[in-house]
């Protein structure tokens, strides 16, 4: 049988209508979410700028740049375990799905950030529900990284914020749930409630290792983001970047709990300033970092999702079977 692999680039067929309608859709809605996230960053905007006059440059590009590199670690996530599920993706086309799709966590529901990544995968050749059950069970490894990461932080929240002890209590729980025959039983178990196949075959240590692997090295790369910014105003220094990856955690962790809200916005400010004041900044300064901490998010997220576009772009090939 021949694959779509093997047809040749110049004797595609033409597209059919609701192919044709099908593209303007996603056109629209990446369109969309992109105007979503340009309206939060305007929003924020002067607030962030007056913030960073007080931090050295040096201090603000790296910050953005460590943020930079915690999305493409956790992208690479991302395509690990996508690419276990099927034929290899490749990072350009992986980062493209994954980061343009994400960026649909910026409209209220980040359902929409998964309903974009899987239109994203299908126009690239790939199954709906093997993008879905990647990004699923990439949100389930990280958000039991992010528990564990957040043990960093855990006197700073016990002691602002006592009720936070309920995420802590998840961790048993979670590193449990990670045991590959566990999180194969589970998985497939969500699939068949969503009347969707189960998993091709088990998932292993291998794979499974990768992602929590990528998914705690983003977390400490996020907090390495916000320590810089409050180390430029006397925050301690080890024990305050201690905290600070703790807090990312922790913030991450709970604004993806809060999925109606778009990025979790309002509920991961509030933790990120709850662990900070706990590191010696008053509550005006952390209040300040928070706002500029997710301007930053927000401008990381749109410099990679364009840069993964456009790489994708450039090496774009026939479309792999899913």
């Amino acid at each position: 049988m021949t694959t779509v692999e093997e047809l040749p680039a110049a004797g595609k067929q033409p597209k059919s209508t609701k192919a044709k309608i099908l593209d303007v859709v996603r056109w629209v809605a990446i369109l969309l979410v992109i105007g979503f996230a340009a309206k939060q960053l305007a929003s924020n905007w002067g607030e962030f700028w007056h913030t960073l006059r007080d931090v050295a440059w040096q201090s603000s590009l790296l910050s953005l740049l460590a943020l930079v590199a915690a999305i493409m670690v956790s992208t690479w996530g991302w395509q690990v375990m996508v690419d276990d599920l099927g034929k290899p993706i490749g990072y350009a086309r992986g980062a493209q799905i994954c980061l343009v799709g994400s960026l649909g966590k910026y409209v209220p529901g980040s359902v929409w950030a998964y309903l974009l990544q899987m239109e994203l995968g299908r126009k690239a050749g790939l199954a709906r529900a093997r993008i879905f059950t990647g990004s699923l069970i990439q949100l389930g490894v990280g958000v039991v990284s992010a528990l564990v990461v957040s043990l960093l932080a855990a006197p700073a929240v016990f002691s602002n914020s006592p009720r936070a002890m309920w995420l802590f209590v998840l961790i048993p729980v979670g590193l449990a749930m990670l045991h590959p025959k566990i999180l194969t039983w589970g998985t497939s178990l969500v699939l068949k409630i969503l009347r969707r196949p189960p998993l091709a075959h088990p998932l292993g240590w291998k794979v499974v290792g990768k992602v929590f692997g990528a998914s705690t090295v983003a977390w400490c790369l996020q907090g390495i983001h916000l320590w810089l910014l409050a180390n430029s105003v006397g925050a301690p220094g080890f024990s305050g970047f201690v905290l600070c990856v703790g807090a990312m955690a922790v913030a991450m962790t709970v604004g993806t709990f809060a999925f109606i809200l778009p990025s979790g916005v309002g509920v991961r400010e509030v933790a990120q300033v709850a662990v900070l004041t706990a590191s010696g900044l008053t509550v005006g300064q952390a209040t300040a970092f928070a706002v500029a901490s997710r301007v930053m998010f927000t401008v990381a997220d749109l410099l990679t999702a364009g840069a993964a576009a456009v790489a994708a772009r450039s090496t774009r090939s026939v479309p792999t079977p899913a």
